[in-house]
């Protein structure tokens, strides 16, 4: 087949899909569908077929485009349209997540796969009912035990639903902890010996005060005079 007959199927299917497609799922899907053909589709004409799609609706012209998120292919509205749609789902775009259970996802992405006690040793406190609340919205799974640790505890890590709901294709994507921090980082000042031994320090007879007491025990304002003295001078 070509390529302008495979895009269409390919198209539909993402589009009907309630799940990200992967291109061999696709290559796959299709093959099924045209069981007759003698010469099958192949995983080089599908990726090929699927960024021409890509560039195809990353035009202005369309209010949704194809994105590679959660692990496969699916069609997602742009960000230019998201207080529109807010307004036909209501609530369900208004929900967030608790500062706790942010704390609780990130330490999971970024240190994946990871014990219960291991977040906790981190976070400082018990991660219960975050790590509750984040299995409830199949933001983490649990991948298994860890056989090493007494007790064997359960290990956590985050899911295709974590890679859809952050818009990135894998936990690669993430973005690296200095770069996160790289706004906020402040350089140190710099302070070089030279700095106390310049010419524009002081000396010591440019520190005695504009005000003097004379003998009757009177406060005066020193004159041009008076500053030429020498300290000793001038008790």
């Amino acid at each position: 087949m070509e390529l302008s007959e495979i895009i269409p199927h390919i198209e539909v299917l993402i589009f009907a899909s309630d799940k990200p497609l992967t291109a061999l799922e696709i290559v796959e899907l299709i093959n099924n569908a045209f069981g007759f053909l003698e010469e099958r589709v192949s995983l080089d004409q599908i990726e090929s077929a699927l960024q021409g799609i890509i560039e195809k609706y990353n035009s202005e012209f369309y209010p949704f485009e194809v994105k590679e998120s959660g692990g496969g292919f699916q069609f997602l509205t742009k960000k230019d349209f998201h207080k529109t749609i807010a307004q036909l789902n209501g609530d369900k775009f208004l929900k967030r997540l608790s500062i706790a259970a942010l704390e609780t996802l990130a330490i999971i992405a970024y240190k994946q796969p990871i014990t219960k006690g291991e977040i906790e040793s981190i976070r400082g406190v018990n991660s219960d009912y975050s790590v509750q609340k984040l299995l409830e919205k199949e933001l983490i799974v649990i991948a298994g035990r860890n056989e090493l640790m007494p007790g064997h505890p359960l290990i956590y890590t985050t899911s295709k639903n974590f890679m859809d709901y952050f818009g990135i294709n894998s936990t690669d994507d993430l973005p690296k902890i200095r770069e996160v921090l790289a706004e906020q980082m402040i350089e140190g000042s710099v302070i070089n010996p030279e700095d106390f031994t310049s010419n524009t320090s002081f000396e010591p007879k440019e520190t005695i005060s504009d005000i003097v007491v004379n003998e009757e025990g009177e406060l005066i304002k020193n004159d041009e005079d008076e500053h030429t003295e020498t300290p000793n001078e001038s008790i």
